[in-house]
């Protein structure tokens, strides 16, 4: 089951600017498309409106037939809500039943409960629930009404690290054959779940393409920075540019992954900043007029001085201007 949106679409809150989505994604069958931007970018928005939450322009079309005038529950969808949207006064049974009402064909309540760990919790309510459990249920509500499309708004946002490891687990067993389109800011989730990724700014997908293509091959310096790259605008280092033999005005991105340190290498810098973070330190090092983020496992001391050597496989060059079509 393929599903495509082409949607246009204008939100205006109370008392705030209006907000504009002009946004386009296709997802073939079996395929996760994870929506990847920051806060303020239009993603919920976008998943919401092709839900059917909201009014548009554009056809949604699922195997090519439109359903764009399609009230949300007669659209085969599954959504997932970031804030879990259980109903406090149902059981969690009762809620993952809830879809009954409104689909013929469903599967087992009992039988999905089972499937997410969470089947001991059967006659509690929402309200005495973690946030994890909470998540669990809420997936299983969506997955019970064999839905041909998941939708998921950034399920995991709320949860703690060891909890969002493991859900994040769950999902990935979850899609791996289903047709989703999961919507984060988070670049651990995206790659962890996404056969393709669109990333989203402004209310537009500004680059699309697989992880790789993605996080190594950035067409804009936006991209590239939201996805964890250094952005280097090489006439603020021309250390950097001679290293990487490279001519122009060009910006490049380098992945912190490319970048090792020693006492011989490519190009003289300075230690200024060395940040833990769990396995690893993330450290910042001074080279002409920029930082350069780069991991490493046994850090260096602020001030040291040190040689980086510059993988060519971590480094792109992403002019200001590039544009990619969705």
């Amino acid at each position: 089951m393929s599903l495509r949106a082409d949607v246009t679409a204008t939100f205006t809150a109370d008392g705030a600017e209006s907000f504009h989505v002009d946004a386009e994604i296709e997802v073939e069958r079996g395929e996760s498309l994870v929506i990847l931007g920051p806060s303020g970018s239009g993603k919920t928005l976008f998943l919401e409106t092709i839900a059917g939450f909201h009014s548009h322009d554009g056809p949604v079309t699922l195997d090519g037939e439109r359903v764009s005038d399609t009230p949300p529950e007669k659209r085969d969808f599954g959504f997932v809500f970031q804030d879990y949207a259980l109903f406090p006064h149902m059981t969690v049974r009762e809620n993952v039943d809830f879809g009954s009402r409104y689909h013929d064909d469903t599967r087992d309540g009992g039988e999905l409960l089972a499937e997410l760990g969470v089947d001991d919790l059967t006659d509690r309510y929402p309200p005495t629930l973690s946030g994890g459990e909470q998540q669990r249920v809420a997936l299983a509500r969506a997955l019970a009404v064999r839905p041909e499309v998941m939708l998921l708004d950034e399920p995991l946002a709320a949860l703690d690290v060891p909890t969002r490891q493991s859900l994040r687990d769950d999902l990935a067993d979850v899609l791996a054959d289903a047709t989703a389109v999961y919507v984060t800011h988070n670049r651990t989730t995206a790659r962890a779940l996404a056969d393709r990724i669109a990333v989203m700014n402004d209310g537009q997908v500004v680059q699309s393409g697989t992880p790789e293509e993605i996080f190594h091959r950035p067409n804009s310096p936006m991209v590239a920075r939201f996805t964890g790259s250094n952005v280097i605008d090489l006439d603020d280092a021309p250390s950097i540019r001679s290293a990487l033999d490279v001519s122009g005005d060009d910006v490049v991105a380098l992945r912190p992954e490319a970048v090792e340190f020693g006492s011989e290498g490519d190009v003289r810098a300075t230690v200024e900043r060395v940040v833990r973070e769990d396995a690893s330190h993330r450290v910042t090092f001074a080279v002409d007029d920029v930082d350069i983020d780069a991991f490493a496992e046994d850090a260096p001391a602020v001030g040291d001085e040190v040689w980086l050597t510059l993988s060519d496989d971590g480094v792109h060059v992403c002019r200001p201007t590039a544009t990619s079509a969705p």
